[in-house]
């Protein structure tokens, strides 16, 4: 497709499916959009119009899923690739909803052929080159657990996703050092697995420490939504994240 006609195509699908103002003012207090000016919002929003042209949002367990839970999931997955692409989400279609959590039971192989059964309760889930599953109850919590945001979290193993697998790195920028990466990444993940195994207490979740992809993901739930905490605690962890995503919510929220 050539430019002129994808940007045509692109206008067109804004023009004809854009998001009506009374459902974007009510996103308009969501925690992790604090401090974006009026350009980008304008942005963000055309980033999730394009979104949900993309993505098909299924409800699970009879789940009805409205407009507003659409733009509800659209606009924090898209936070993340606000200074990004589209293309950080490609070669997948659908989210699927449950109303509440859910159970997962899948057997799996790991990467030396060992297959493992897999039977737990969650909130999220996201598959390489499949869906992102979603408990809507834990989408819509933020408050009640802030720093918390099951969405950006699933969303960020996407991006993580994307190329190799999810293992705490993503397909870093051409400005970007992977050496450096790895190395303020691997220090604060042994440190903060050190935290969680002395039963210290932890500024982020636990979770963190199950492996350095769920290092990443947890690390940019609070980069978005708690980030004057993240660069207090992990200042060199913040610097390749607002490098990754192009972004310093830290510096919108002073």
């Amino acid at each position: 497709m050539s430019w002129s006609l994808k940007n045509w195509h692109r206008n067109h699908i804004l023009q004809q499916e854009g998001i009506s103002d009374s459902i974007w003012q009510k996103m308009l207090h969501l925690r992790c959009l604090k401090g974006l000016n009026p350009e980008e919002l304008s942005r963000l929003r055309d980033c999730v119009t394009l979104f949900l042209h993309d993505k098909q949002i299924y409800g699970a367990h009879e789940l009805d899923i409205t407009d507003e839970m659409r733009v509800t999931i659209a606009l924090q997955a898209c936070i993340l690739i606000l200074n990004l692409d589209l293309d950080y989400y490609q070669n997948w279609s659908q989210i699927i909803v449950y109303p509440g959590e859910f159970i997962l039971d899948y057997d799996y192989a790991d990467e030396f052929g060992i297959v493992h059964h897999v039977h737990r309760v969650a909130s999220g889930e996201a598959w390489s080159a499949g869906p992102v599953i979603l408990s809507w109850q834990d989408a819509t919590d933020m408050d009640m657990h802030p720093g918390h945001n099951v969405v950006i979290h699933e969303f960020a193993h996407k991006i993580d996703m994307l190329y190799e697998g999810a293992n705490g790195c993503p397909e870093l920028h051409a400005n970007m050092s992977a050496y450096t990466w790895h190395e303020v990444f691997s220090s604060a993940y042994v440190k903060f697995c050190r935290q969680v195994e002395q039963r210290h207490e932890t500024i982020i979740d636990p979770y963190a420490a199950e492996s350095p992809a769920e290092f990443f993901a947890v690390l940019s739930e609070v980069f978005f939504e708690l980030p004057l905490i993240t660069q207090q605690h992990f200042p060199s962890v913040y610097e390749q994240l607002a490098l990754f995503y192009r972004q310093d919510p830290a510096q919108r929220w002073r």
